[in-house]
């Protein structure tokens, strides 16, 4: 009798054991719908799951069409996402939240989103005008000045990889940028440049990290091309475009705050009369794992689903 117990309580402890490693592992991904839709394609294209193509850039959980591996994505609230990252096998976070707290996606990503400079992929950043001033020569002009590896290489350095620039540029290897040439440009633009004598170019932005157009203040500056810009910083998302179409008050002259996405769904909510002048940026999501050190490792301990 007391063999027998011993082997039921061996048999169990096997079963639990088993139990315990098919359980489904969790990946954390942003819950707006846009940026869980970039974190479904990016699980996608990392092999965990496949996705009905009909969905295209947009799909929603409910288009995964086949996990493969035994995961489940779990939407969370993006600005938690660093914070609870160690409770998940992995998270899929946007790089504005991960280099907060010092992660850098081409040191710490198993996986970063790649999206190619503009074509048709939506979630490029861009610059935005009313469409009447799409040929507007002073905004050409800034469009010209962004477009530069002296904007490029701010940006990379200044923000961690956050933001990667979306446009090709011109380089020329003595131009050298440290972190000592991104604060005497910052310093230019907020202590010495000045809108005397200049036509004042109003740019409607969100979030703090605009720093990129003391670059580009600087360049034009260089030119003697006559324009100021005038970051004017908005609070929520869905104002600088309501601003900037408003053509009686003309609050606004132009936007850098968003990707082509977001603009088409303002403009088919709102009817807004806005077009794009130029691609910016690209801001990607990252796959993060504080307990794995690879996606091979997630898909080891996931395990294919039968």
């Amino acid at each position: 009798m007391k063999r027998f117990l011993t082997l039921a309580l061996a048999l169990i402890l096997i079963l639990s054991t088993a139990a315990a490693s098919a359980q489904t592992l969790q990946i954390a991904a942003p819950d707006d719908a846009t940026n869980l839709a970039r974190a479904i394609k990016l699980l996608e294209t990392a092999g965990f799951i496949e996705v009905d193509p009909a969905a295209g850039y947009s799909p929603e959980i409910k288009d995964i069409t086949n996990y493969i591996y035994d995961i489940e994505v779990v939407p969370v609230a993006a600005n938690t996402l660093t914070s609870t990252l160690t409770d998940y096998a992995g998270a899929v976070i946007n790089g504005t939240w991960a280099t907060t707290v010092g992660l850098i996606p081409s040191k710490d990503g198993l996986i970063v989103e790649q999206q190619a400079e503009g074509g048709e992929n939506p979630y490029v950043n861009i610059l935005v005008a009313r469409t009447e001033d799409a040929d507007n020569e002073i905004y050409q002009k800034i469009v010209d000045a962004y477009h530069t590896q002296l904007v490029a290489e701010f940006m990379l350095l200044e923000y961690n990889e956050a933001y990667y620039p979306a446009f090709e540029y011109e380089t020329d290897p003595a131009l050298v940028i440290n972190a000592d040439n991104v604060a005497a440009l910052k310093d230019y633009y907020y202590n010495v440049a000045s809108p005397a004598g200049k036509t004042v170019v109003k740019v409607g932005v969100c979030g703090t990290k605009n720093d990129m157009f003391a670059a580009v203040q600087w360049l034009l500056d260089q030119e003697n091309a006559g324009i100021y810009i005038e970051l004017v910083v908005l609070d929520n998302y869905n104002l600088p475009n309501d601003a900037l179409n408003n053509r009686v008050a003309k609050d606004l002259d132009l936007n850098a705050f968003e990707h082509k996405a977001y603009l088409a769904k303002e403009m088919a909510s709102f009817g807004y009369d806005l077009t794009i002048i130029a691609d910016t940026l690209i801001a990607p999501l990252t796959l993060y794992s504080n307990n794995y050190a690879s996606i091979d490792a997630i898909k080891d301990a996931a395990g294919l689903m039968k």
